[in-house]
């Protein structure tokens, strides 16, 4: 099952061969698709209850992602123009690296789906119901910040699409659906943290978990860069951006521009 999940990732990143910027958008959301209904196909005779309804709930969240972003692409020529701006100089990029990019990014998704992985595999599909019931509750939690933050910036787009969007989750933090997508892979952690065993799952684990915080963090500072550029001097965002945490609701970090090391 091991090599099964690292092919379904690697074969559905390889749009990333046709536009680099694919590698983490839609080619990362339908990885993650693809990775829960494996497990769930995989372990079809023996996953209980709970461990399917968490999985059903990150296909729900993957396969909302994947599409969300591709009908963006397809509708928007703002988002479009993000995304030229993002591949440009793609042409330009080594082969090499763009298969070290395509091997590493489909580690990566295996990597944060396999705290289930390993649940399934080590034959504790009952273990631990306590942490598995929060992770469910915090995934889905995630989930629902996730899509009620884009529904919102789309709405507050058709009124006004030249100013930022301050509406409703976008009042608690900057970037909330940034913040759902870290309490989507909490909760996935959480719901199987006590089923690891070794070094080596808790090492996959945990790392899977860093870098997609990681990215989380460095898609953060890349959004706040451009919304700077665009709104930087309108009196009303400046104020906004004083009072407003930019990723973590509550926790008083209100810009990461100053991380140079945060990658985005």
């Amino acid at each position: 099952m091991d090599c099964v999940l690292l092919i379904v990732a690697a074969a559905i990143t390889t749009v990333g061969f046709y536009k680099f910027v694919y590698f983490l958008s839609s080619g990362y959301a339908f990885a993650i698709l693809g990775l829960a209904i494996a497990l769930m196909i995989g372990f079809s005779g023996s996953l209980t209850v709970p461990v399917f309804i968490l999985l059903a709930l990150v296909v729900l969240y993957a396969a909302r992602l994947g599409f969300f972003i591709v009908i963006r692409e397809v509708k928007s020529g703002a988002y479009r123009t993000v995304l030229s701006e993002a591949s440009t100089g793609y042409d330009k990029i080594p082969f090499f690296v763009k298969i070290a990019t395509w091997i590493l990014v489909s580690l990566q998704y295996v990597m944060q789906i396999s705290p289930v992985y390993f649940r399934l595999k080590n034959g504790m599909q009952s273990a631990h119901p306590g942490w598995l019931y929060a992770g469910i509750i915090i995934v889905a939690a995630g989930f629902l910040m996730q899509t009620a933050a884009d529904a919102q910036k789309n709405a507050a787009k058709k009124v006004n699409p030249k100013t930022f969007c301050r509406e409703g989750l976008f009042k608690m933090v900057r970037c909330p659906n940034y913040f759902g997508e870290i309490l989507v892979w909490t909760g996935v952690l959480l719901s199987s943290l006590p089923c690891l065993t070794g070094w080596f799952q808790r090492v996959v684990a945990l790392l899977g978990y860093i870098l997609i915080v990681y990215v989380m963090f460095g898609s953060t500072r890349r959004i706040e860069l451009r919304q700077n550029r665009n709104y930087g001097s309108d009196p009303a965002y400046q104020e906004y951006v004083k009072k407003t945490p930019v990723l973590i609701p509550f926790i008083p970090i209100y810009s990461v521009i100053p991380c140079k090391w945060i990658k985005g």
